[in-house]
């Protein structure tokens, strides 16, 4: 009863992504697979925001799309209709109970809740103890990150987009409902890259969250006190309801987790790398990833083989050599890209679909000292 030949182990995006493409696969029509995860994925504990052009994959479960986005600097307000893309906001109680939903109602897929022990992989199988039980699969998919499995080295920095946020309700329409606030670097920026994000749901109700590129968190209150001077010194409120709060830590690293990775064990969504390294953007990487780890399971091959380097790597690698070697300099950077580009083409080039003509248009746009050195240090 305990034996699988897949099991995930994580009820977050990549493990129901996963699980959700091997549902949708004949080729695991008749396979038995387990997704495990700790808690029953009954709570909104998070959104997950991306931009796309059009509708996709998840147009059934978007909470909130906007059509504009801010960004501010020192000296630049720069206020965009987005067309083609849209920016969207999917709530993860939605995104929980759309795709568990299909899973709880398949044949071949066991959603179970249990805490992991532990596991241990042996010539034949891979052995998970829980709180509660033993199981054995051919091949596990572990998406549980811990942030050891990218600090124990030190040929790449590892920083964290860490932030918090609060969904706010004012008495009176201060919000513009068509725009979110992308990037605010108006704010101190105190020795670190930080800015405030805004996302409007309605003219009185908002997600104003306080973000940091940096390598260590701040004391909570910090990041409260920032976002209490950010409500009054921007929108000229001091009465407001905090509806919800959130809270979280993304690593933003070039590290590729493959010494990680065995013929029968594959880290999957952050703990598999999957997190855009230059932006900490995760749901959109592990949505174009899926697809490839899905063909690459298929194939029978050992799944550490299983390769995603690219050009952009490379690239990411590089701005995080200069946001580690002068962390309090990130927001020229940003700055100096929005001034020059459409955020339509910056779109772009986050979601790694340029060409290498418009690479170089993108790179020269940024400041190049810093990048010149860094390049420098990695080949020398």
């Amino acid at each position: 009863m305990n034996e699988f030949d897949y099991i995930i182990i994580g009820a977050g995006a990549s493990g129901l992504l996963l699980a959700d493409a091997m549902l949708n696969d004949s080729f695991f029509d008749h396979k038995k697979i387990l997704l495990l995860d700790k808690d029953a994925k009954n709570s909104n504990d998070r959104t997950w925001c991306f931009w796309e052009e059009g509708k996709g994959q998840f147009e059934n479960i978007v909470h909130k799309k906007w059509a504009t986005i801010h960004f501010q600097g020192d000296d630049i307000i720069k206020r965009t209709a987005i067309a083609p893309y849209s920016y969207k906001m999917i709530r993860s109680i939605d995104f929980y109970n759309h795709y568990l939903g299909r899973i709880k109602e398949s044949s071949n897929i066991t959603f179970v809740q249990e805490a992991l022990v532990d596991l241990r992989e042996s010539a034949t199988e891979v052995i998970v103890n829980t709180t509660n039980n033993i199981y054995t699969g051919k091949y596990l998919f572990n998406s549980l990150f811990d942030y050891k499995m990218a600090t124990d080295q030190k040929k790449y920095p590892v920083l964290q987009q860490h932030f918090v946020g609060w969904v706010i309700k004012t008495e009176k329409p201060i919000f513009n409902t068509h725009e979110v606030t992308y990037m605010d670097f108006s704010i101190p920026q105190k020795g670190n890259t930080r800015f405030m994000y805004v996302l409007p749901y309605s003219n009185n109700t908002a997600l104003i969250e306080y973000t940091l590129f940096s390598e260590q968190l701040l004391p909570k209150g910090e990041y409260e006190a920032a976002i209490k001077e950010y409500i009054v010194d921007r929108f000229q409120c001091d009465t407001y309801e905090i509806i919800e709060k959130e809270a979280g830590s993304i690593p933003m690293t070039a590290y590729d987790f493959r010494e990680h990775h065995t013929k029968r064990i594959r880290y999957i969504g952050t703990a598999g790398g999957w997190a855009k390294p230059s932006t900490g953007y995760t749901l959109m990487s592990t949505a174009n990833k899926i697809p490839k780890l899905i063909e690459h399971i298929k194939q029978g091959e050992p799944l550490q083989k299983m390769k995603l380097k690219n050009k952009f790597w490379f690239y990411d690698m590089l701005f995080l050599d200069v946001l580690h070697h002068n962390n309090g300099n990130g927001h020229a950077i940003f700055e100096s890209i929005f001034k020059a580009m459409k955020p339509q083409m910056v779109f772009k080039f986050l979601d790694e679909k340029t060409s290498l003509k418009e690479d170089f248009i993108y790179i020269n746009s940024c400041p190049k000292t810093p990048f010149i050195k860094a390049l420098f240090r990695r080949l020398f």
